[in-house]
C-alpha cells in the first residue's frame, strides 16, 4: 500500500497532488484531533526527539548545502530549534489557557475572555539560508495553537529539503504535517490551494508573489523578509568587542543571514579603528588564507555568487580586507570596503554575503537621516556608549528591531517577538508569539439570566426614549476604575443579583 501510494502520488498531476495533500490536512484537523493539549504536547516531544537523535545527519545536510560549520549547525539551528520547542513544551498549558480581561460596569456580572483557537492548515514556507532553523522554528508554534502544517522547505537547499522530507513522518501525525519539495512549479501550484494561514521566510520579491496569491482567497500572512540592516559605531564605543562582535555576525553563514548587518554608518576616525581590528581578526580566526579556513561557509549556488561577485566588480570604493573570489569553489572572501558612494549597487539592495561597505557620516543626526531616508530595515544596530545616540536611534528610526553593543544575539531572547516592518516583513514570531500568530484570538462574553443583568440592559429594548439615552451613555462611559474598586461593584453587584432574586422568588 505504502509503494501504490507513492507511485499514486510520482503519477498524479501537480495540481491534484497538492489539493490532495492540503484535503488530508483539512480532514484531520476537523476530525479534532490536533485540539487537545495531550496530542499538541506528543508532537513537540517527537519533534524534539527528532533533532536529538538525527542530529549529525542534519549536520551533514546542512554542510553539503553550504558548507556550515559543525558548531553553526547546532548552535544557529538545531540547537536553536530545540530550545524553541523546549519553550513551547514548558509553556504550553499557560499559552492555552483562556486569557480575562478587564469589564466594565455593564459587564461586572458576565465573563469576559478571550480563547485561542487553532486557525486550521497552515502553509511554511522555509528559507534556503537555515534551511533548518526556518522550516521548523514556525512549525513547533503552529502544533503548540493546534494546528495542521504543510512545510516547503527550499528547493535550493536540497540536502536539507530532503532531510527534512525524510524525517517528519517518522516522528509526527503523517496527516497533520506533510511535506512539499520542489521547485518554482509546485510552489507556484501549492500557493493555489486555500490555506488558513501562510508563514514565509525569504526575499522581499518572492514575498510579493506570496502576498499576492493569499489575497486571491483573503489568507492572512507573515512575511519574514529582509533589507538592509545598517550598523552605527561612534567613537565611545569599546573597538575591540565591537570588531568582534560585528565581524562575526557578518560572517556568521558567509554573510546569508536575513538580519547580518548589511553596511557600517561611522566618522572617518572610527573607521580607521575599525579597518585595522577587523584586519588583525580576520586573521586570527580564519588564518593567512582564509579559504582554507574550516570556520567560513560557501555561498548557495552560482547565482548567488555572480551577483555578489558583480557587486563587488562594481563598487567605487576601497578594498581594505578581503576581495578574494572563487567561482569554482563558490568561495567570497570576507570584504571590507571604505569611501562607498551613497547609491552605487553594494547601497541598493540588500548584499546577502560577507562584504561589509563602510559609509562616513559626522554625526548622529546624519547617520539617522541616512536610514530614514531608505526602506525600513529588519534589524538596526547601534554601538555606542552614549545613552543619547542610543536614544536617538530607538525614538527617530523604523526598523524590525534594534540591538545595543552586540548583533544577532537577540535572535535568542524569546520574549521578543521577531519580525520587520514595511519592506522588511510583516507580523513576527518567536516563542508566545509564534503560538499567537498561528491562533485566532476568539472573544468571548458569557452572560446568565439574573435579574440584575436585565435590568442593567433594558434600556437597549425598545421603545426608544431620551432617559434611556442617557442612562446607556451613563454606564457604558468608558472610565478608568482602580482594581479594588472593581472588585467592590462586583461584590456590589453580585449581591444585588442575590437580592433581587431572592425577592423574586419570595413574592412568586
Amino acid at each position: 500500500l505504502i509503494l501504490l501510494d507513492s507511485l499514486l502520488q510520482e503519477t498524479m498531476a501537480p495540481k491534484d497532488q497538492m489539493t490532495r495533500v492540503v484535503a488530508n490536512s483539512r480532514a484531520a484537523f476537523l476530525s479534532g484531533r490536533t485540539r487537545p493539549l495531550a496530542w499538541r504536547m506528543s508532537q513537540l516531544e517527537n519533534l524534539l526527539k527528532m533533532l536529538n537523535e538525527n542530529e549529525a545527519s542534519i549536520c551533514e545536510a546542512l554542510g553539503k548545502d553550504l558548507r556550515k560549520p559543525k558548531q553553526e549547525c547546532i548552535s544557529l539551528e538545531i540547537e536553536f530549534l530545540r530550545n524553541d520547542v523546549r519553550g513551547c513544551i514548558n509553556n504550553i498549558k499557560d499559552w492555552m489557557a483562556d486569557y480575562y480581561v478587564e469589564k466594565n460596569i455593564v459587564t461586572m456580572m458576565d465573563t469576559t475572555l478571550i480563547h485561542y483557537d487553532p486557525l486550521g492548515v497552515v502553509l511554511v514556507m522555509g528559507a534556503w539560508n537555515y534551511p533548518i532553523q526556518l522550516s521548523l522554528g514556525p512549525l513547533a508554534g503552529a502544533i503548540s495553537a493546534g494546528n495542521c502544517v504543510i512545510i516547503k522547505p527550499s528547493e535550493l537547499a536540497l540536502a536539507s529539503s530532503s532531510i527534512i522530507a525524510s524525517l517528519i513522518p517518522r516522528y509526527l501525525d503523517k496527516e497533520c504535517f506533510q511535506v512539499v519539495e520542489g521547485g518554482i512549479q509546485e510552489t507556484t501550484t501549492l500557493l493555489e490551494e486555500r490555506f488558513d494561514y501562510i508563514f514565509f521566510t525569504g526575499s522581499g520579491p518572492v514575498g510579493k508573489i506570496v502576498r499576492a496569491a493569499a489575497n486571491k482567497h483573503l489568507i492572512p500572512v507573515t512575511l519574514e523578509l529582509g533589507g538592509k540592516s545598517p550598523v552605527y559605531i561612534d567613537s565611545s564605543a569599546d573597538m575591540d568587542i565591537t570588531a568582534r562582535r560585528l565581524l562575526w555576525a557578518k560572517c556568521i553563514n558567509l554573510g546569508q543571514t536575513c538580519i547580518a548587518p548589511d553596511y557600517v554608518l561611522c566618522s572617518k576616525e572610527v573607521e580607521v579603528k575599525l579597518v585595522e581590528k577587523m584586519r588583525s581578526l580576520i586573521g586570527e580566526w580564519y588564518g593567512i588564507d582564509p579559504q582554507k579556513s574550516p570556520n567560513l561557509c560557501r555561498i548557495i549556488n552560482n547565482r548567488n555568487w555572480d551577483r555578489l561577485d558583480n557587486l563587488l566588480k562594481s563598487t567605487k570604493g576601497n578594498i581594505e580586507l578581503g576581495g578574494e573570489t572563487d567561482p569554482n569553489d563558490l568561495y567570497i572572501a570576507p570584504t571590507v570596503i571604505t569611501g562607498v558612494g551613497y547609491d552605487e549597487p553594494l547601497m541598493l539592495d540588500e548584499i546577502f554575503g560577507p562584504i561589509l561597505p563602510i559609509v562616513s557620516v559626522n554625526s548622529v543626526d546624519e547617520a539617522v537621516q541616512f536610514i530614514n531616508k531608505r526602506e525600513k530595515p529588519l534589524t538596526l544596530y547601534v554601538f555606542s556608549s552614549e545613552k543619547a545616540a542610543q536614544d536617538a536611534f530607538k525614538t527617530s528610526t523604523s526598523s524590525g528591531s534594534m540591538v545595543v553593543n552586540d548583533a544577532i544575539v537577540h535572535l535568542s531572547v524569546e520574549t521578543l517577538p521577531f519580525g520587520g516592518v514595511g519592506a522588511s516583513g510583516m507580523g513576527g514570531y518567536h516563542g508566545k508569539y509564534t503560538f499567537t500568530t498561528f491562533s485566532h484570538q476568539k472573544s468571548v462574553l458569557v452572560r446568565d439570566f439574573s435579574a440584575l443583568g436585565e435590568y442593567l440592559g433594558e434600556t437597549r429594548y425598545p421603545p426608544y426614549q431620551d432617559w434611556k439615552i442617557d442612562r446607556i451613555s451613563l454606564l457604558m462611559k468608558n472610565r478608568k476604575i482602580p482594581k479594588f474598586l472593581s472588585l467592590i461593584l462586583y461584590l456590589a453587584c453580585f449581591f444585588l443579583g442575590w437580592l433581587v432574586s431572592s425577592l423574586e422568588n419570595k413574592f412568586n
